[in-house]
């Protein structure tokens, strides 16, 4: 793979993410989001990826990260997702959920609009009404959907100012994340290791379906649906695993896979060429994991610092009934082919690496450290 480069921007960065390219264009990726945490001030930050790799007169890099523009923002950026090209929504650890507008003549950010009571506190030991962090965000244009840690869940409409549908006491312990597994329907993580299925068809407030990894209720922070097969999840919680999910089978996981030293923080199928799978963790580590049955007699050595570890996934299911072909490549449980090629994508151990986000051939991570990192060639 070559050079991943850094950028160190003086904020703690919470959440990054790819503009996404429009359907059918040959545009590149070249624009990407931030959000930061933990800083006196917080912002919601747009940059330019620029032309890496061409040395300018100097002999520097030209085209490092580049800055477009930034806005103030209440509190911690707890998620950021796109909600089209010009749309940035932001969800924030005071409950308030904010649509940016970007206006790139004038390389400006603007409140476009915002929600800021989405998620609150009520009920014994809390004041009248006390906000509550809202934890996640996922958009599929029109809709917007927000979890929070007070186990609620909002639908909302980017043209409406209420919320379309509220699911007031969801969950009694907080909601880290959600995905759609398509339109209508919703996949939550929480803090006690379940996932649980939400069809907004449905009028009631109780969710479809439930899953769970056993025994230790582990707080799961991460999901991710897989882009072509929506049965298929992956989550990652406190104890650093890798879950993969086959939603239309059984509640548990059909597979464990022993991943990060520490709470992993994000999980991302890559949205066109799934058989790879990128998560961060606390532990300051970045890892792509290859599951592409095309490489032969794939080791399963882990590349990291000169030091290898044969690497096997533990699968708890057999799906053998399932038609082979049918099957993506993270739910084959056939021991030889249950190996998986990890690599460590940062040179060096950091600080917590928060968020990241891959799109066509470019990754983005942000961390603790106040560092942005980018790589534009990630299968070169």
């Amino acid at each position: 793979m070559e050079e991943i480069y850094a950028k160190f921007v003086s904020q703690k960065i919470s959440k990054t993410r790819w503009r996404p390219v429009p359907p059918g264009s040959l545009q590149t990726v070249e624009t990407f989001a931030t959000g930061s945490w933990d800083n006196e001030e917080n912002y919601v930050s747009l940059w330019s990826i620029g032309d890496f790799g061409n040395l300018d007169s100097d002999g520097g890099f030209e085209g490092d990260h580049q800055l477009l523009c930034d806005i103030r923002h209440h509190g911690d950026v707890m998620d950021l997702q796109f909600f089209d090209q010009e749309r940035i929504v932001a969800a924030s650890s005071t409950g308030c959920v904010t649509v940016f507008l970007h206006h790139p003549n004038n390389q400006t950010l603007s409140v476009s609009q915002q929600w800021t009571t989405a998620h609150y506190h009520t009920g014994p030991g809390s004041p009248s009404c006390s906000s509550a962090p809202c934890t996640g965000v996922v958009c599929s244009n029109p809709e917007i959907v927000t979890v929070g840690e007070d186990g609620r869940i909002n639908l909302f409409r980017a043209d409406h100012k209420e919320a379309i549908r509220t699911i007031d006491n969801a969950d009694s312990s907080t909601l880290h994340a959600v995905t759609f597994l398509r339109t209508p329907e919703i996949l939550t993580v929480n803090s006690i290791g379940q996932l649980k299925i939400w069809d907004f068809r449905q009028q009631g407030n109780e969710p479809s379906q439930i899953l769970s990894l056993t025994g230790d209720r582990v707080p799961l922070h991460c999901v991710d649906r897989h882009p072509n097969q929506q049965h298929v999840v992956a989550t990652g919680g406190q104890d650093g695993m890798l879950s993969i999910w086959d939603v239309r089978q059984g509640t548990m996981p059909v597979s464990l896979l022993k991943a990060h030293e520490a709470e992993m923080w994000e999980v991302h199928f890559h949205p066109s060429n799934p058989d790879h799978l990128f998560t961060c963790s606390e532990d300051g580590s970045l890892w792509h994991w290859d599951a592409s049955t095309d490489v032969p007699e794939k080791s399963s050595l882990f590349h990291q610092g000169g030091r290898n570890s044969t690497f096997l996934s533990h699968s708890i299911s057999n799906q053998a009934n399932v038609h082979q072909s049918l099957i993506s490549s993270w739910l084959i449980t056939d021991p030889a082919k249950d190996r998986i090629e990890i690599t460590s994508l940062l040179p060096n151990r950091t600080l917590s690496v928060n968020s990241l986000d891959v799109l066509g051939p470019c990754l983005v991570c942000g961390t603790d450290a106040e560092a942005i990192y980018v790589t534009r060639q990630l299968f070169s």
